[in-house]
């Protein structure tokens, strides 16, 4: 990768530092009681969103049936709403069918696990005190008494401000590489249909066959696409790092090149694996 490298991604995820953030006069120094305290109304919440969402029953899906919708551009014109701008919802037979299953599975759950909630809340949180001790910046990871509380929510107010001044700086970062990536892409010689058609962001691959062509095939359910195979016809791997099978292929740079393109790509796993592939062709299907 060019532009959206692993470093660049990196630098996304670190733009709103400040989220979700509170000051508290408390986050200033180490305070045993104090975290003890926040982490029971952390948990609190927690348990009472789970059981909520737990106990939401899917028969509210079934009300749709018989709906009347209207044209979104009529419902804001202002306009007397006529018969042929409304539309009555009539639920697919497989769409009510995958409700009434729903449905089943709903009645027949057991009692929601309180403890079980708990545990997965505290093993939650574990994992959110060592991620953010091993990615926040380090001059304002010194400043922080508690990694816990700060997990949590909770900072000074100098560490808030040191957040948000690092959150603007990485956002220009990062819209700034966007910008000169985009400059780059409007000057390949690259059909607009086939640039379209190469856009399995959020895709999960499920297959890689190589052979005289190479073939990439996908689960598209988390992507923006139903696009399922691509071909790269008569390839040439220049990198390979780590197995892309399994991954969630996140961006991938397009380059026209003399005989044909390369591709590169950038895939969401363990160490962030990043192919390129030159080839003759490329081929996108649904099968």
């Amino acid at each position: 990768m060019k532009f959206l490298t692993k470093e660049w991604y990196e630098t996304c995820q670190k733009t709103g530092l400040h989220f979700g953030k509170r000051v508290h006069k408390g986050a200033a120094a180490l305070d045993e009681a104090l975290f003890q305290r926040l982490y029971k109304r952390k948990e609190k919440e927690h348990v009472k969103f789970e059981r909520e969402m737990y106990d939401t029953d899917p028969r509210f899906m079934l009300e749709r049936e018989g709906q009347v919708m209207i044209r979104a551009d009529k419902a804001f014109s202002g306009e007397e709403i006529m018969a042929e701008d409304q539309i009555v919802y009539h639920m697919p037979p497989e769409e009510r069918e995958r409700i009434e299953i729903m449905i089943a599975e709903y009645d027949a759950r057991p009692a929601f696990d309180k403890q079980k909630c708990r545990q997965e809340y505290k093993e939650r949180m574990e994992w959110t005190f060592q991620y953010h001790a091993g990615n926040l910046p380090s001059e304002i990871l010194e400043q922080i008494a508690d990694i816990r509380v700060f997990s949590l929510g909770y900072c000074t107010r100098e560490v808030m401000q040191q957040l948000k001044k690092k959150s603007v700086e990485n956002t220009t970062e990062m819209e700034r590489v966007l910008q000169e990536y985009r400059e780059v892409m409007a000057k390949q010689d690259i059909p607009v249909d086939l640039r379209r058609r190469v856009q399995f962001h959020d895709c999960t691959v499920t297959e890689v066959l190589t052979g005289d062509d190479l073939v990439i095939r996908f689960d598209t359910d988390g992507g923006f696409t139903n696009m399922n195979k691509l071909t790269l016809v008569a390839p040439e791997i220049i990198k390979q790092e780590g197995e892309m099978v399994g991954t969630n292929w996140l961006y991938e740079e397009l380059y026209r090149i003399d005989n044909g393109y390369e591709l590169h790509v950038l895939c969401d796993g363990e160490n962030m694996p990043e192919w390129i592939i030159r080839c003759a062709d490329i081929l996108v299907e649904e099968e």
